[in-house]
């Protein structure tokens, strides 16, 4: 391809398990209520996979379902990259269960970890494979099932997280389209503030951690809201003075959905209108990585977003990871 490369995104999917959770459901097991959650959250409901929906089986899903959008045979992808945090096993990678699964021959495939962040950090590492010309037709799929990480008689994370995936497939262009700016950062020092403590090989499991509940996720909620809001509002700052951009060219921003508050907080920090913002964890509740290329899909499915708008993604994860991306929606011409 002579000249300028871009990774247009020219299919999309996701993919949701087969069971909804209302806050009611929640409030018979916990000292919670429907009126609590949906206050302090915004989140009505989610999405909770059964024993048989595990983190490859929504990938699949919603990998399939990009490809057909995009009219792509299998055998024409030549990468797949999975970004969970809750892959099937420690090894091998979800992504090589996912290519076989959708029978994409020989292409290369790899998991990648940045928590909530993953789709942001995912597009980010797909789009320069795409544009060095390393990848001509990549799969890239955000899938958690973050269910499987929690305490349900935690009050306090259990309320907020559901499972889900979401897909893109990204094809070199000429045009000036997909992913034109982003910036990703971490602040390591803050990991301790939203983590799972054993199952790696810093803590391997053992019964007596089993019993502690060491396997679940904690965090401290009040840190993670300040550093999200911070986090996302100088990476979306940053990431659209890359692109050259101005907050009213952007057609939508699609945030994280972790909060209704954090993402009420970003736009009044940005001195945007909510209705500027995508949400839709109302349904799903925080999904992890799958949160944006779900919120994403269903914005393209809305027809919230239009060939040739500009939109901004932002997220915010453990880690502490961040990440924001403005992408330039259209199909190529080829």
């Amino acid at each position: 391809m002579i000249g300028p490369r871009y990774a247009a995104i020219t299919g999309w999917g996701m993919a949701l398990p087969e069971q909804v959770v209302p806050n009611a459901e929640l409030a018979c097991r916990l000292d919670t209520s429907d009126e609590w959650i949906r206050s302090r959250t915004g989140i009505n409901q989610r999405y909770v996979a059964g024993p048989n929906e595990y983190t490859s089986v929504l990938a699949t899903r919603a990998g399939r379902v990009a490809l057909e959008r995009a009219r792509v045979p299998p055998e024409a992808v030549d990468t797949v990259i999975v970004a969970t945090c809750t892959p099937d096993r420690p090894f091998p990678a979800t992504a090589c269960t996912v290519q076989a699964n959708l029978g994409i021959p020989r292409a290369g495939a790899f998991d990648l970890a940045a928590a909530c962040s993953g789709f942001v950090y995912g597009l980010h590492v797909a789009t320069a494979l795409v544009k060095s010309g390393m990848s001509a037709c990549l799969l890239l799929v955000a899938a958690d099932v973050f269910t499987r990480l929690i305490n349900w008689q935690d009050r306090g994370t259990c309320v907020l997280f559901g499972d889900g995936a979401g897909a893109v497939v990204l094809q070199a262009t000429p045009e000036r389209l997909g992913l034109i700016a982003a910036n990703v950062g971490a602040w390591g020092e803050g990991e301790a503030l939203m983590a799972v403590d054993a199952g790696g090989a810093r803590l391997p499991l053992t019964p007596e951690l089993l019993q502690m509940g060491r396997q679940y996720v904690h965090m401290n909620g009040r840190e993670m809201f300040r550093h999200a809001v911070r986090g996302m509002a100088e990476s979306a700052e940053q990431a659209l003075a890359m692109a050259g951009l101005r907050f009213d060219e952007l057609a939508l921003v699609i945030p994280h959905q972790a909060n209704l508050r954090i993402i009420e907080a970003v736009a009044r920090r940005l001195e945007l209108p909510v209705d500027r913002f995508f949400v839709n964890l109302d349904r799903y509740g925080n999904t992890s990585a799958a949160s944006v290329p779900i919120a994403l899909c269903e914005a393209v499915e809305q027809r919230r977003v239009r060939a040739g708008d500009y939109v901004l993604l932002t997220a915010f994860g453990g880690g502490l990871t961040w990440g924001s991306a403005v992408v330039r929606w259209g199909e190529t011409e080829g």
